[in-house]
């Protein structure tokens, strides 16, 4: 299909840092199955008084059959699509997919009850009556996975790590030393956080070869931690629970309440995030227990419930659009993965 033949404008809203690598992968990936133009705005501080202003302005609708989607990392985000020039184009539906949902005190005006969204997709499942209030029509659509990018675990190797810590901690498991000494007592390999990379893509790519290296990855809820950058009492998953899973690994640590949601018996399990040693005793008794049969089964329950494509299909459904043979193609493959999986037999490398 044509760049011109394309019935979609998607609008990516960019929060800077390297924490936003899987969500880059997500714009591409949406780019690639719906398909559509994508355009990427970075985030740099609150749009202009005008831009605010032409939020007032009448939203020009025409039965053209082209749609805008919006990928916002972040509720307040939405003030950047007040602008006129984008408006006048004129689209038959415009929909947004909020990633850090929970923040909805930045909700912006913007979208409040304007009629400027037909539909918003958040990922915090609890919060769909308050986000219904605010902008109306909304669904739930958690976070995933690029299941596929990640070659398929082989289920008669070893994995020479066997606790990986990935990103914040509890004040009991931040210090990488003391975690490592701890998990030397309990005859276990604990390795700390991956090189770091200024490229969002390179930095994403090491945390996933980290990550198929370990039996478990170490994460815990925001509400254990001493963030300052976190909510401080809504509690979500995030990428970092999926990019595990999507390899095979599974989450070891206090999980947030939305695991139980979106995630499966096993997929993560509970250590005491405020007690090291007793914790390590528990990550012990989980790593005596693992096998890399148990690392294949992981990543084949994450490619049947996590992937990125399970979330586009259901973004095309919602705004009237049909499955192209990419996403077909995709579902497909991912579908294939599974039920090999099941049988045991070969799986693609």
């Amino acid at each position: 299909m044509r760049a011109d033949e394309q019935q979609v404008d998607l609008l990516y809203l960019r929060t800077g840092g390297v924490g936003w690598g899987p969500i880059d992968q997500l714009a591409d990936l949406i780019a690639r199955l719906l398909p559509a133009n994508l355009t990427v705005v970075a985030d740099v501080g609150r749009p202009g008084r005008l831009r605010q202003l032409s939020c007032l302005l009448p939203a020009t609708r025409r039965r053209n059959g082209r749609h805008l989607l919006v990928l916002a990392s972040v509720p307040g985000q939405l003030v950047y699509t007040s602008s006129r020039d984008l408006w006048i184009r004129g689209y038959e539906s415009v929909s947004a997919w909020v990633i850090d949902s929970f923040w909805t005190d930045r909700i912006s005006r913007f979208a409040r009850r304007t009629g400027r969204f037909d539909h918003v997709f958040i990922t915090d499942r609890d919060l769909l009556g308050e986000w219904q209030d605010a902008v109306g029509t909304v669904t739930w659509l958690p976070w995933g996975a690029d299941c596929l990018a990640v070659p398929t675990a082989d289920p008669s190797a070893d994995r020479p790590v066997d606790l990986l810590r990935t990103g914040r901690q509890p004040a009991a498991w931040d210090d990488d030393a003391a975690t490592a000494d701890a998990a030397r007592r309990q005859g276990l390999v604990f390795a700390g956080r991956p090189p770091f990379h200024e490229d969002p893509a390179a930095n994403q790519q090491a945390l996933t070869d980290a990550l198929r290296a370990a039996k478990f990855a170490l994460a815990h809820t925001n509400l254990v931690d001493d963030s300052t950058y976190t909510h401080p009492t809504r509690e979500y998953i995030t990428g970092r629970w999926m990019a595990a899973l999507a390899a095979g690994t599974p989450v070891v640590g206090r999980a947030p309440a939305a695991a139980s949601w979106t995630l499966w018996d096993d997929a993560c399990l509970d250590v005491d995030p405020f007690d090291l040693e007793s914790g390590m005793e528990q990550i012990a008794q989980y790593a005596a227990a693992w096998s890399p049969q148990k690392a294949a089964e992981t990543q084949r329950q994450a490619r049947a419930a996590i992937d990125w494509r399970y979330r586009v299909r259901t973004i095309a459904a919602v705004i009237g659009l049909p499955e192209t043979d990419e996403l077909r193609s995709d579902l497909a493959r991912l579908s294939a993965l599974t039920q090999r999986g099941m049988t045991g037999t070969e799986t693609d490398k």
